[in-house]
């Protein structure tokens, strides 16, 4: 039987590889050692498999195709939107567990979109490469990854009672799954910020710290209450990645989160929080 040991919410801003050296010394290395530290908790949870839940930028899907959520089964490699430091690989899907997780949805009204061939985006390998892989070379072993996809990012958006549903999903799924597997669950977005609009480039830090006030007391409900319109007009259009938090959340079902850091970088066009979650 599988067992969750936990997991973090962590942005995915790929400014942050685009212009490294735009913000000041200090608050970029504090963003990246933020990355490190989860890496070293994920070792310390001894976790085999992490499935992170992100979204599509336009990237992967466009209009042709924007399915509610989506899991790969099959081979996996990525980023497509290579950039510099972040490289085109091939990632170690947990193949069985992702297939069986499908399979369960179909018992109790998920019918999940499947891509059994798959390459992810940056909202994906930013935090695969930053934090699992980083974590598999400490270890000295192979960590797997689970990409899932959930349409938070462009209209029409999952709804965030959806995100409910799903995690509990996850969350029984997992632990339905006969192999030893130790799970980890990573929300990769967010916080605040304006993409492709005027406002770009605007970090509310009152609003993010709104946002990690909830998830640190695991309050999935209240962070679900928030409306579309509220988060637009103080987060942003790129806050509406606060599904990706809700869905973790829920299939964590852990006790607290930790704040491990936060910085308001308007160089990096973003609010970057870093949140772990404990089963304990």
């Amino acid at each position: 039987m599988a067992e969750i040991v936990g997991g973090f919410l962590v942005p995915h801003d790929p400014v942050m590889f685009v212009a490294p050296d735009a913000p000041p010394a200090e608050q970029a290395q504090a963003v990246w050692q933020a990355y490190e530290t989860c890496a070293q908790r994920l070792v310390e949870m001894d976790a085999s498999t992490v499935i992170i839940i992100g979204n599509d930028h336009y990237m992967l899907f466009g209009t042709t195709c924007l399915p509610q959520y989506c899991i790969a089964t099959g081979h996996t490699e990525g980023p497509l939107d290579q950039l510099p430091g972040l490289k085109k690989q091939e990632i170690p899907n947990n193949e069985d567990l992702a297939r069986f997780i499908s399979a369960q949805g179909k018992t109790c009204g998920f019918d999940w979109s499947e891509a059994r061939s798959f390459t992810t985006d940056h909202a994906f390998s930013i935090p695969y490469q930053l934090i699992v892989k980083r974590a598999s070379e400490i270890k000295g072993e192979t960590i797997q990854a689970i990409p899932i996809y959930i349409a938070s990012a462009v209209d029409p958006f999952i709804s965030k009672e959806r995100c409910i549903e799903l995690g509990r999903h996850l969350h029984e799924a997992i632990q339905a799954y006969p192999g030893a597997e130790k799970v980890a669950l990573i929300g990769s977005g967010g916080i605040s910020h304006w993409v492709g609009t005027k406002e770009s480039g605007r970090v509310n830090s009152e609003f993010d710290r709104q946002i990690i006030d909830y998830c640190c007391a695991m309050n999935v409900a209240d962070l679900a209450q928030l409306s579309d319109e509220y988060v637009l007009e103080n987060g942003g259009n790129g806050a509406m990645e606060i599904r990706n938090f809700i869905c973790a959340m829920q299939a964590v079902n852990g006790s607290k989160g930790h704040l491990i850091e936060y910085q308001p970088v308007p160089q990096w066009v973003t609010g970057l929080g870093f949140i772990e979650l404990s089963v304990q």
